[in-house]
């Protein structure tokens, strides 16, 4: 399997790759407003979720021109709160030099606010509703929007904030190119778990808290089956990773949508790479693998640890 590492702005190097050539898209975008990665065109620090969601919403257009018909796209967002004008402000900073890149790269700046981040309705503390602002506005795009997932972390970020619940879950969103697609729910079945061990009559019929089951007429004979469908809350644990100074994409998330969303010897596509992740999944599991990259720093850290994962030899193309 291969690995092809493309550095550079999301918008300029989607346009090199070809056409249907992609059978799934697995990616983790930058959230809106946290971090300023210091390259000219990045996406998340934009002065609005307006402006956040239509940048995406342009990156997945180029997504879905090289998308194969039958392709699809796991898209993990987390979301984010509006901070009042102070945190308004420094962003609003941050993107006024950059004006030429934005306009270079298609990354938009409207300037000046009405109220708060360019409306009136945006209240400081508010959730800016980011995921699901999202979601739709690719559904109305002209994708399938077939599943909410929950990643539940058992291991969650601490909140020091006493007038709400700490966050302990972000969305992967399920969409696909057409009514028809790739998906193998075969490969992503899970372990069925009987709170009273094998189906035996008895044992139906005396389950603590189960109301009882008749067993006449051949019921009796019914066996479990040993797997169930895959459920809509994925338990992940996430693990931090000092190179890149961030909560990397966990494997275990990445997996069942490799496994799911792309045939061995395919190709798997994640137009946000960070550390290399997504492609370490897909190598791991017999897939080919794709990745851009803005930050000419993390395609160094990529790089040194795809070869630390997967071996000195593993082939790898920085373009």
């Amino acid at each position: 399997m291969g690995i092809n590492i493309y550095k550079g702005n999301v918008f300029q190097r989607l346009k090199e790759i070809p056409d249907k050539s992609v059978n799934t898209c697995i990616t983790s975008p930058p959230y809106w407003g946290l971090r300023d990665y210091g390259e000219g065109g990045q996406l998340g620090m934009e002065n609005t979720p307006e402006e956040f969601v239509e940048n995406l919403v342009n990156v997945f257009k180029e997504v879905k021109r090289v998308l194969r018909d039958d392709g699809t796209v796991w898209l993990n967002l987390g979301d984010s709160y509006i901070s009042g004008k102070s945190r308004y402000s420094t962003r609003e900073q941050t993107l006024a030099g950059g004006g030429e890149n934005q306009k270079k790269y298609g990354i938009l700046h409207k300037g000046g606010k009405k109220d708060m981040y360019g409306h009136s309705f945006y209240k400081d503390k508010d959730l800016a509703g980011i995921p699901w602002r999202v979601a739709f506005a690719l559904q109305q795009d002209g994708w399938y929007l077939r599943q909410d997932i929950i990643w539940h972390k058992p291991n969650p970020m601490p909140e020091s904030v006493k007038d709400r619940c700490t966050k302990a879950h972000e969305y992967i969103f399920l969409l696909s190119k057409n009514v028809k697609y790739y998906f193998d729910n075969e490969a992503i079945k899970e372990k069925a778990k009987f709170p009273n061990g094998p189906n035996s009559p008895d044992k139906i019929k005396k389950g603590v808290g189960q109301h009882g089951m008749d067993t006449r007429g051949g019921l009796a004979k019914i066996t479990a089956l040993p797997y169930k469908n895959k459920r809509s809350v994925w338990t992940v644990t996430t693990k931090p990773f000092k190179e890149a100074h961030f909560a990397t994409f966990p494997k275990d998330l990445i997996e069942p949508c490799v496994l799911a969303g792309c045939p061995e010897n395919g190709v798997v596509f994640d137009p946000f790479g960070g550390s290399g992740t997504t492609c370490i999944v897909a190598e791991s599991q017999n897939r080919n693998s794709i990745m851009v990259e803005i930050n000419p720093e993390y395609v160094k850290i990529a790089k040194k640890r795809i070869e630390k994962e997967l071996g000195i030899f593993q082939q790898i193309n920085i373009l």
